[in-house]
């Protein structure tokens, strides 16, 4: 093999291996706890009905974190430290408040529902398990290089495809699996259009977006380009990587989206189990009717997915929080050069972690951060789409026709959700 396709051939080996890294963990991030517990509920409800909304999310998804690593890998800066620079703090203030709110939520809700569901394996005091788990992915985000982690992190993602086997074991009917697949199924009732605004909000929930940014940061920064000036160099090409990463995480999201509604749909649905509250209640209710196989896969991919969700929830906190004040920020810094990037990740941490000892139902606390996300979601991903359409910030790398369109229909489809979310919270 020549120099030329010796080169050609690591290229392509090395863009391999970044799409199975960042783009996965960010696919694994979005089915955090919650989204299982949304994805299972919409299943138990009403079955097969909502498989269709897998390939519908799949494009919308995919264009606001695109759209968000673009903004990151271009500007060569973390999402909130590109608003603070370009905006108003009346309107950059009101968003950070929004997004530190819910992603605090919830993270504190997911460290709940793990602990919840290592309690089906082994008896230890529901108080006990929180600060444990909690100190342990602290620990992890202070001691662990950048590299380390996203290694970690792109291990435990593949714990997802656990959902993957336990759809399979639950036997479904593939006639009826194939037309709640392809045939669009709409119920105008307040609990179906309820789970529908639901699992829109909850497959693109903000801290996808502040995490892609920074993370695509940190990618040059391991990478020895130091320099923001000097992000800019190649650019192309590592776009066109960026966007075949992202294309295989959201889509690995998008599967095993489909296979939790499909495994719940199969069995709780089937037998009229369909009032499920939360992901570890989906798991045991799954153990009678699939058989402790099934049971213990479901579990095993909330476990895990909890250890990738909440760091992602409390550093992109962390990331946005420090980046509105101008304080340095980033994971491939030491705790001693960035010490208040590493206190604001513990500080938040800790506020998750006292939030299960308020009394709050896990359940309700991710309906009030979904509320309050409501308001800042929408008009972020609206910002995100200005701009990356702006040429004096973007310059070459403006969107495309096509890129704009899909960013619209998506912000539409947001502002939309926000607005149904609402109105069904309050009815």
């Amino acid at each position: 093999m020549d120099a030329t396709n010796a080169s050609a051939s690591g290229g392509r080996t090395k863009g391999l291996t970044r799409a199975f890294g960042l783009g996965l963990v960010t696919g694994a991030a979005d089915d955090d706890c919650s989204a299982i517990g949304t994805y299972a509920s919409a299943g138990a409800r009403f079955g097969y009905a909502f498989l269709w909304m897998a390939p519908v999310t799949f494009p919308m998804m995919f264009a606001v974190v695109f759209l968000s690593a673009k903004l990151g890998r271009v500007t060569g800066r973390g999402l909130f430290a590109v608003l603070r620079e370009h905006f108003t703090p009346w309107l950059m203030w009101p968003a950070l408040i929004g997004v530190l709110i819910g992603n605090v939520i919830e993270a504190g809700a997911n460290i709940g529902a793990m602990a919840a569901t290592i309690n089906l394996f082994v008896t230890i005091p529901h108080g006990a398990l929180v600060p444990v788990i909690a100190g342990a992915i602290l620990a992890l985000q202070i001691w662990g290089s950048y590299t380390f982690i996203r290694n970690i992190f792109r291990w435990l993602a593949l714990s997802l495809f656990a959902y993957v086997g336990s759809a399979f074991l639950a036997s479904p009917d593939p006639w009826a699996v194939l037309r709640g697949t392809l045939v669009p199924h709409i119920q105008f009732s307040r609990e179906f259009l309820s789970i529908l605004v639901a699992v829109i909000g909850t497959t693109l929930s903000a801290y996808l977006y502040t995490w892609q940014s920074n993370v695509e940061v940190e990618e040059l920064i391991a990478a020895g380009r130091i320099d923001p000036r000097a992000r800019r160099a190649g650019m192309g090409s590592e776009l066109a990587q960026s966007r075949r990463d992202i294309l295989m995480g959201m889509a690995f999201s998008n599967v095993i989206m489909y296979f939790i509604i499909l495994s719940t749909g199969a069995t709780l649905h089937q037998a009229g189990h369909t009032d499920i509250s939360t992901a570890a209640e989906a798991a045991e209710a799954l153990r009678p009717l699939a058989g402790n196989a099934a049971a213990t896969l479901f579990s095993i991919g909330i476990i895990a997915v909890g250890f990738l969700a909440v760091p992602v929830m409390t550093t992109g906190a962390a990331y946005d929080f420090c980046q509105t004040l101008g304080w340095k920020s980033s994971l491939n810094a030491r705790p001693a050069d960035a010490g208040r990037f590493y206190l604001s990740i513990a500080g938040f941490t800790a506020a998750a972690v006292l939030l299960n000892f308020l009394g709050f139902n896990p359940m309700k606390a991710l309906v009030y951060s979904g509320i309050v996300q409501g308001f800042s979601t929408p008009p972020l991903m609206l910002l995100i789409l200005l701009m990356t359409s702006d040429r004096r910030l973007m310059g070459d790398e403006v969107n495309s026709p096509g890129m704009k369109a899909l960013g619209w229909i998506t912000v539409t489809a947001i502002f939309a959700a926000t607005i149904g979310l609402v109105a069904s919270w309050v009815a």
